[in-house]
């Protein structure tokens, strides 16, 4: 069986972590550009340390990240080197609305797009474009607080009516809002919320929440009005939880965890709260405040598939316990002594990825995406100029390989693959450089310095092979 013929072969990226030129084009400032690189980047992503200017003391990389505003065309020449059928990118929410409140929206933040579609068109590369990718405009998060704000709807979908309009003819697939679920591990990167002491943050965080479901649901029938042929998907950060033990606390302490995993997505393509999030949520006098015909709404605009990243799966534990850590996609787990671990302490879990597969199918029975998938690795330029990244290749290997799995002998409906990322680029959990995903190696070093030169690595290579033989060869 295989693949199918026409399985989206590509990678992805964020606009925040790869574009730069925050200051070029009419741009706002957003959120994003303002989470520091170093000690401070975790209690400001969390909403816990205000920061809604740069200072002289931190160092902000995505400023200049990797440069894309100025490399768009080269790395995009490169992306179809490699035989890409679709890119993974996002839109930059202050270049087509600096304030994010303004009635018309800025030209040259349009134009920019519009040739950076044009150069996807030349390589036969479908865009796949996510709307906001931890994307919140400054202005909004001070005059309204961010998406603790229902007012943050109409500017939402006043972007969205533009996007979908002006690029009816370009683009067709299309994610209403980045890993939506990371608004409950890192608000103010997710959602422009920061907290004031004593405030109700899980209050604040599932009306948020709720704001962007609602949002995310009009988008969708905004989309199918504008043009019957978008498809429409919700993009969760995705990983199965394991027991730690047999132990019942421990199978019920997974299974809570997973349904708060699940929750956006199954509001997203279900269209209705769970009971189990009613339950809890009520329970614990965090329900969020609903307008009427909310649910009417979530009911009727469900999305038209699912998308998820995987990087690794978490191994969770009853509370008491004295297991030792591991780190994750900004979640934390106990350490499962079966997996192998990055550089980094992420757990590396292969059929971790066919479980979640088959998880996520058995749950919505909608075709899935996987659009971010990949290994942050401290890569070396050897004295020859070349990244001999096996360690990556491996990763990926393995990764497609349980993918394969899933489709052929599970039966799962896969529409394709985006690898995270097809070069690198600053890392949204640390803001670091030295953290690289790419197949492509961007002479950019950790203190900010670096000429910015492209540098093709062994996995690009390898790479081009998997997409020319649609995942035969491995």
């Amino acid at each position: 069986m295989g693949f199918r013929k026409d399985f989206m072969w590509g990678g992805a990226i964020a606009a925040n972590q790869c574009e730069g030129g925050i200051f070029e084009g009419g741009r706002g400032l957003a959120n994003v550009d303002v989470c520091p690189a170093g000690k401070d980047r975790n209690v400001v992503i969390t909403g816990h340390m205000k920061m809604l200017e740069m200072d002289g003391e931190h160092r902000y990389p995505a400023a200049e990240a990797v440069d894309m505003y100025h490399h768009f065309k080269e790395d995009i020449a490169l992306f179809g080197e490699m035989g890409f059928k679709t890119y993974r990118m996002s839109i930059a929410w202050t270049r087509i609305f600096p304030n994010g409140d303004e009635e018309e929206p800025n030209e040259e933040g349009l134009r920019f797009y519009d040739e950076v579609f044009a150069e996807c068109k030349k390589y036969g590369i479908e865009p796949l474009v996510t709307i906001s990718h931890f994307d919140c405009p400054i202005y909004l998060i001070k005059k309204w607080g961010g998406w603790r704000s229902r007012r943050m709807i109409d500017c939402y979908l006043r972007l969205c009516e533009v996007l979908f309009t002006r690029y009816k003819d370009t683009v067709t697939y299309w994610l209403t809002f980045n890993e939506i679920n990371m608004i409950l591990h890192a608000p103010f990167m997710g959602a422009g919320i920061y907290f004031e002491e004593d405030e109700e943050e899980e209050k604040i965080k599932y009306q948020a929440a709720h704001h962007e479901l609602v949002a995310s649901a009009l988008a969708v029938r905004m989309a199918h009005e504008i043009n019957p042929e978008n498809k429409v998907g919700c993009m969760f950060a995705a990983g199965s939880a394991y027991p730690y033990s047999c132990r019942p606390e421990d199978v019920w302490e997974a299974l809570v965890v997973d349904q708060e995993n699940y929750f956006f997505a199954d509001v997203q393509a279900r269209g209705y709260y769970p009971s189990y999030a009613k339950a809890r949520l009520k329970k614990n006098g965090v329900f969020p405040e609903m307008e009427p015909g909310d649910e009417e709404i979530l009911r009727k605009y469900p999305v038209d598939f699912i998308s998820f990243s995987y990087y690794n799966s978490r191994c969770i534990a009853a509370p008491g316990g004295d297991q030792e850590e591991a780190e994750g996609n900004l979640f934390k787990s106990a350490k499962n002594p079966y997996l192998k671990f990055s550089q980094w302490g992420w757990p590396i879990d292969p059929l971790g990825l066919r479980i979640t597969l088959n998880e996520v199918y058995d749950r919505y029975q909608k075709p899935m995406f996987i659009v971010e998938n990949g290994l942050g690795a401290v890569d070396t330029v050897d004295e020859h100029g070349e990244i001999s990244d096996d360690y990556r290749i491996d990763y990926l290997r393995d990764h497609i390989k349980a993918m394969r799995d899933a489709v052929e002998e599970d039966g799962v409906d896969l529409m394709g693959y985006t690898s995270w990322a097809p070069i690198d680029l600053i890392s949204a959990g640390s803001g670091e450089m030295k953290k690289r995903y790419g197949f492509i190696y961007v002479d950019k070093q950790e203190d900010g310095t670096g000429t910015l030169e492209r540098r093709r690595k062994k996995s690009f290579y390898w790479y081009k092979k998997v997409i020319e033989s649609n995942g035969e060869e491995l």
